[in-house]
């Protein structure tokens, strides 16, 4: 298909062929997007959703790659570090089986918990020289990330991570994810990028208003899910930080007057203008699943909202022309998503190490034995 890329480089030649990248668990494409913005060449996303293929490919130069990460061999990765100076594997494994939301859902005998062995596999087998991961922050605890350490130390890596906030990255959210940062060449590690935090008036304030249930005429992601008439009057009563708690008691919820709902007072709630925006998860859509309520107007976030909040660009695809939305399809990807602004500080991070390393003594012995 023809290529749309909606990265503007602003790099030299020789930073272009600098670092190849290969990106294993792609989804719709944040993370290659915020590394190509920093100038690293991503050859290729690989990804099982066939939802990921068009807006990968519409958005990103980097080749899509219709496979789970299980099957996909050393030579399908391999052959496209063979020409680069330097190469980076990232592999950023699906984060629900780890989730705090998934708390008691989920173990071992579920099958997402082994993917982090396969890209340990693949690391393995094509000695790239850096590798990078991003995941929710409860993985730091579980055995399998600490076998995946333990594996990149004995092949010779020096090993950086730690939990990060991406409000601290340019990405005007609250999202605190576990970064993994790992070289061959020395010590590496991510520091914050942004000096100011984003607020989601910066963020979305410019965009068109629209009405519960409502799509914008100039951009078919800029729509909102509908609201019955308790959840319009639920967001009516509702003001921007506050909580169900503020509302007249026949408005609430009959779970949350139990004592085990009484715990979740952000659903059902308006975010603030003059912050970042809470977490955005694969419902942000609907009013009900957190503090997705628009600051303003009475509905959710639109589609394409949360995705600005993700710090994807306002023009990005999700969706071919003319094609129908699936809301629940369109926000899964948009949820799970690297947010661009953090990949594209990985990428700088990564760039300013290889550059620390190319032509040195060091750098050759390392191709040398590659």
């Amino acid at each position: 298909m023809a290529k749309n890329p909606l990265t503007s480089r602003a790099k030299t030649q020789e930073a272009a062929a600098s670092v190849a990248a290969i990106d294993l668990f792609c989804g719709a494409g944040g993370l290659t997007h915020g590394l190509e913005m920093a100038g690293i060449d991503v050859a290729l996303g690989v990804d099982l959703d066939p939802a990921c293929t068009y807006p990968y490919e519409a958005n990103n130069t980097a080749r899509f790659l219709l496979k789970s990460v299980s099957d996909v061999t050393k030579e399908e990765v391999g052959k496209f570090f063979d020409a680069s100076e330097f190469s980076l594997l990232a592999g950023c494994a699906p984060c629900q089986p780890f989730s705090k939301y998934r708390l008691g859902k989920s173990d071992e005998s579920d099958d997402r918990w082994h993917l982090l062995a396969q890209f340990q596999r693949l690391v393995r087998e094509t000695k790239p020289d850096i590798v990078t991961m991003e995941n929710v922050p409860r993985l730091k605890r579980e055995a399998v990330f600490a076998s995946f350490i333990s594996s990149l130390r004995a092949q010779g890596y020096t090993v950086w991570n730690d939990v990060v906030n991406c409000s601290d990255h340019g990405v005007p959210q609250q999202r605190e994810r576990l970064v993994l940062l790992a070289s061959r060449l020395g010590p590496i590690s991510l520091r914050p990028t942004a000096f100011s935090r984003k607020t989601v008036k910066e963020a979305i304030g410019d965009l068109p208003a629209i009405g519960a249930g409502e799509t914008c005429s100039t951009d078919p992601l800029h729509q909102a899910s509908e609201l019955s008439p308790l959840n319009f009057s639920r967001i009516k009563a509702s003001t921007p930080g506050g909580t169900w708690r503020d509302w007249d008691p026949k408005l609430v919820a009959e779970c949350h007057k139990k004592k085990s709902g009484k715990t979740y007072p952000s659903v059902y709630g308006r975010m603030r203008w003059e912050e970042p925006s809470p977490t955005v998860t694969t419902q942000f859509f609907g009013f009900g699943n957190g503090r997705f309520g628009h600051p303003e107007q009475d509905r959710a976030l639109s589609l394409r909202e949360g995705a600005i909040l993700q710090s994807f660009p306002k023009e990005y695809k999700f969706c071919e022309p003319g094609e129908p939305i699936f809301r629940k399809t369109i926000g899964r990807l948009i949820g799970n998503a690297v947010p661009v602004k953090l990949g594209e500080a990985i990428g700088n991070c990564v760039l300013e190490h290889v550059k620390a390393h190319a032509g040195s003594e060091k750098r050759r012995r390392h191709v040398a034995g590659k």
